[in-house]
């Protein structure tokens, strides 16, 4: 059959997806997956190609099956096409390997070389390496200021994670406002409060955890915040709950190691836990914190509002904006009133029990079909 005449050939940047795990990745998969799920993309006839610089890897399995979609891997990674295209600068457009296209899509903060008349989508998720540069490597600094500042002024659209980035893009930037729409997450159906048979029994085989615990999801790097957090926690009284900390290891992570070293019997840090294994691990909390000196989304905050675990969060960039009034806000410098936070949310089971209430309802505003309807719609706008 032949595509209506309004449909498009689209190529998505699909490298993040099958390159991490978590993160960006993460963010990809759901996004693309939830959009070739919807039954108004079916009818809109549009094709697409998911591009990769994956270094030959498989071709994913984890996506609806569908013949308007096709895959084209790069045989190099991703490592390896940065410095072709960023860093060498080889103006190789992007259709050498998908063929021609009418839109390209990133997900990711960078644009490839696209051939003129090709129209341009990116997502920038936040700008913490211009906010909060000591927070990273210095050479990744220097090569993020080079290259999605030029990718956000190529683009034809842009796509930001909250309004507090569709800010950042307009002050930090000078992105022109009308340029930048605000695209929200989705928290996947699998968070939700009803346990599975035998999921802490897992999560005890797996990790460990055989203590209540009060968790954080998140890279070990210093945005996040985790060195201030075990202190704040480890002066909390004793009542034989442990800290949990999950995520892997990123950059500039020797501080949080060495915190929680500092803390054998209190604090675990579990390294990157499986998504498979993520709602099991909420749930099983008594309590969800994430302290974050700057987010430019914040699911974790969500995802675990929808297992109806209580959140106390960092009141700064995106976070208020996410977590709306479900949780208890804090200043990320202040340990005490971080620590006050946290006793009040484990020991008031009123406030408990409405801090629960209210995130399973904010949780359950935000969807991944209503972020794929709304890529779906950008998609139709930016190609009139």
């Amino acid at each position: 059959m032949r595509p209506a005449p309004c449909s498009l050939h689209i190529a998505i940047d699909y490298t993040a997806a099958v390159q991490q795990r978590a993160g960006i990745g993460r963010y990809t998969r759901e996004l693309v997956g939830a959009l070739l799920r919807l039954p108004e993309a079916r009818e809109a006839g549009h094709r697409y190609t998911l591009f990769a610089a994956a270094g030959g890897q498989a071709v994913p399995t984890d996506l609806p099956p569908s013949p308007a979609v096709r895959f084209r891997f790069l045989p190099i990674s991703d490592e390896w096409a940065a410095r072709l295209w960023h860093r060498a600068r080889l103006p190789i457009p992007v259709e050498v390997f998908t063929g021609p296209v009418d839109l390209f899509y990133s997900p990711d903060f960078v644009l490839p070389p696209t051939r003129p008349g090709t129209r341009t989508l990116l997502t920038v998720h936040d700008l913490s390496f211009l906010r909060y540069p000591d927070h990273f490597v210095p050479k990744l600094v220097r090569y993020l200021e080079r290259v999605v500042p030029a990718s956000v002024a190529r683009a034809d659209r842009v796509l930001a994670d909250s309004e507090a980035t569709r800010a950042d893009l307009i002050r930090l930037l000078g992105t022109p406002p009308e340029k930048v729409e605000v695209l929200y997450s989705g928290v996947d159906p699998r968070f939700r409060p009803e346990p599975e048979s035998g999921e802490q029994e897992r999560l005890r085989a797996r990790y460990g955890l055989d203590r209540p615990y009060v968790l954080s999801v998140g890279t070990l790097q210093p945005r996040k915040n985790f060195v201030r957090l075990i202190r704040a926690f480890v002066r909390l009284p004793d009542t034989g709950r442990v800290l949990v900390i999950a995520g892997g290891r990123g950059w500039l992570y020797e501080s949080v190691l060495g915190e929680a070293a500092r803390h054998p019997d209190r604090v675990r840090i579990l390294g990157f836990v499986e998504d498979a294994d993520l709602p099991a691990l909420y749930r099983g909390a008594d309590l969800f914190v994430f302290p974050s000196f700057y987010e430019g989304f914040g699911l974790p905050v969500l995802e675990a509002m929808a297992c109806g675990v209580p959140v106390v969060c960092s009141g700064v960039s995106s976070l208020p904006e996410v977590a709306g009034d479900a949780a208890l806000l804090v200043d990320p410098e202040d340990e005490d009133g971080l620590m006050g936070a946290m006793r009040r949310a484990l020991e008031d089971e009123g406030l408990r029990r409405e801090m629960t209430a209210r995130g399973r309802a904010r949780a359950a505003e935000f969807t991944w079909e209503r972020a794929a309807r709304q890529l779906l719609g950008v998609f139709g706008v930016i190609n009139t």
